[in-house]
């Protein structure tokens, strides 16, 4: 639960500068941007909450403790989607795990397969001798070994040089620049292409986002039914938990997460059957709703441009296992593929 002062967390002018890991001001004002438009459609054009509202209505889960940067993207979020929101109504609860699956963590299989697909990325990586130039050229000018700069991703820490425009970092021995960042994400993309090709990411994804999408379906059906708790549910998250959970859905069209991305379910009902809901999916804006594995075939057959709730209840209650001959998450942990 936050308190009232937030003293914890670090605050201008007192704290000019991020320290390692936190949100920068362009991230700020990033989701600074996302409460607000939000704000604008789902308070101001569908009155999803009342000036009324309580804590009850709003779920708030991020990962790490006080200080992570999810905290912070939750909290900047939240300044703008409710500008005058009482900081001692909010209850912000913390989760260890970056995919979020709280009790239901114990999964063997889906370790088995996050260890194959780690297994492929290291084979695709040793293949490339650009890549391995680039990476000995890195290592020497931050005056690292090969092997840690390798294992560091540095393509997360060149995203952070080149999305906030800052120069790539120099050091006597010489600069980190365009033709470094160039080889390293022509790798990324390649990458991406074969983990789609050979399923073994699906495989864990569909594993490690199955908790997490199964509260969400768990909550929909509750609105659905007419309770009005947890009408606003915010997980604040990152690319690792965000990639997987586009590609359990089947969002294939999707690219790697950019800084602020956000996912979307909104659970809607039909005006004039009450009894009848649906769901949009979308995707930093954008519909993707017949994107999904689920909804695909429902597209070329209906008119209504939304999805009925029980074909996304149906994929994560039942159809999420089948590719691993099961009928629950606890036998497809531990059903080994023959």
């Amino acid at each position: 639960q936050m308190d009232g002062s937030l003293s914890s967390l670090p605050r201008y002018p007192s704290h000019s500068f991020c320290e390692m890991g936190e949100l920068t001001q362009t991230g700020v004002v990033q989701h600074l941007r996302n409460g607000q438009l939000l704000r604008e459609i789902y308070i101001k054009n569908h009155k999803l909450l009342l000036s009324d509202w309580t804590a009850k209505q709003l779920y708030l889960e991020t990962t790490g403790k006080r200080k992570s940067r999810t905290l912070q993207s939750a909290l900047a979020l939240l300044y703008a989607f409710l500008p005058d929101f009482d900081w001692k109504k909010i209850n912000m609860r913390h989760q260890w795990s970056t995919i979020f699956c709280s009790g239901s963590c114990d999964c063997p299989m889906r370790n088995h397969y996050l260890e194959e697909e780690q297994r492929r990325q290291y084979s695709l990586r040793v293949k490339n001798n650009d890549l391995e130039k680039i990476y000995v050229d890195m290592a020497k000018i931050v005056g690292i070994p090969t092997r840690q700069l390798r294992a560091s991703n540095p393509i997360d820490s060149l995203l952070c040089y080149f999305c906030h425009n800052v120069s790539f970092p120099c050091t006597k021995t010489g600069c980190i620049g365009m033709e470094h960042f160039k080889v390293i994400k022509r790798h990324q993309l390649e990458d991406e292409r074969e983990r789609q090709e050979k399923k073994l990411y699906f495989l864990y994804a569909l594993l490690a986002t199955h908790p997490l999408l199964n509260q969400t379906v768990n909550r929909l059906q509750r609105i659905a039914e007419g309770k009005k708790e947890e009408v606003f549910v915010l997980y604040s998250a990152h690319d690792v938990t965000l990639s997987p959970v586009l590609s359990a859905l089947g969002i294939t069209e999707a690219r790697f997460p950019r800084f602020a991305a956000r996912l979307v379910f909104e659970l809607w009902q039909d005006g004039k059957k009450p009894k009848e809901h649906f769901i949009r999916i979308l995707y930093n804006g954008a519909d993707v709703t017949f994107q999904t594995s689920f909804c695909k075939d429902y597209y070329k057959r209906s008119s209504k441009p939304m999805c009925p709730l029980e074909k996304i209840v149906n994929f994560v209650k039942r159809d999420m296992f089948l590719v691993f001959n099961s009928t629950s998450y606890y036998d497809a942990c531990r059903r080994r593929q023959l």
